[in-house]
């Protein structure tokens, strides 16, 4: 009879430390401590992407402000207005820390401005987001964005003979329409996007164990992947042809 009572006793204990650690707010990473925070800084590299620089004609184009148009995932909710941007795991995949950073399209249309001006148009910015055909317009072309993908993960590998190796991927993708005013058709549309590890695969030609990351923080590595989407946008040669065409035709 002691033995049934004791092993009625075990079943409770194991069944209220069971729901215990399913309550919200008791949850913690693999076991461990709460997943951290950090604001990460996410910018535009100025001439890190060459071969297109001043190919274009010297036309003004505005840039609208990106719209955020990525998917809603568990892990994308904002933190004090801060969209979310990427984790870092673990060697068990465990997230230990959450990414974020400040709003996203200031920085991307920015971005845009810079990367126009690199290719040799006259870059302005405005706050609307969306084109409004039929309103009369100074600029000669509206861009128009919305941002498609902007996610990084630094995930900590096994250990090499240096020490910890870290591996980050970072993924950025937009997608691009460009207007002539006062037309309400798009004078160009296209995407861009770009995928970016860190350390780059099969970099130096070392072993995995022997690789080391070029950039120290998450944010960096994103800034890249940014980067070469944006370029991307000017980097296209059927573009830069309608363009061209359509200088000699307004001359």
């Amino acid at each position: 009879m002691g033995s049934l009572h004791t092993c009625r006793i075990a079943l409770l204990v194991t069944i209220v430390s069971t729901v215990t650690s399913m309550l919200p707010g008791c949850a913690t990473v693999g076991g461990g401590a709460p997943a951290t925070t950090s604001v990460q800084t996410l910018e535009y590299y100025p001439y890190q992407v060459k071969g297109y620089q001043n190919s274009y004609p010297r036309k003004t184009i505005l840039i609208l402000m990106p719209a955020d148009a990525r998917d809603a995932t568990a892990d994308s909710a904002p933190l004090n207005g801060n969209p979310a941007i990427g984790v870092i795991t673990d060697q068990s995949g465990n997230i230990t820390e959450r990414l974020y950073s400040p709003p996203l399209g200031p920085i991307l249309q920015q971005a845009i401005g810079r990367s126009a001006d690199e290719a040799g148009l006259n870059a302005s910015s405005s706050t609307d987001v969306a084109y409004k055909p039929g309103v009369k317009n100074t600029a000669e072309y509206v861009l128009e964005s919305k941002l498609r993908r902007c996610w990084v993960k630094k995930h900590r590998a096994a250990n090499g003979r240096y020490g910890p190796v870290w591996r980050t991927t970072a993924d950025f993708a937009l997608d691009v329409s460009i207007y002539k005013p006062p037309f309400s058709v798009p004078f160009w549309t296209g995407s861009a996007n770009d995928t970016y590890y860190d350390p780059p695969v099969g970099s130096f030609g070392l072993g995995p164990e022997d690789e080391a990351g070029i950039y120290d923080e998450p944010g960096q590595v994103s800034s890249v992947a940014l980067t070469r989407s944006v370029a991307a946008i000017f980097q296209r040669q059927d573009l830069r042809n309608l363009m061209l065409e359509d200088d000699i035709k307004s001359r």
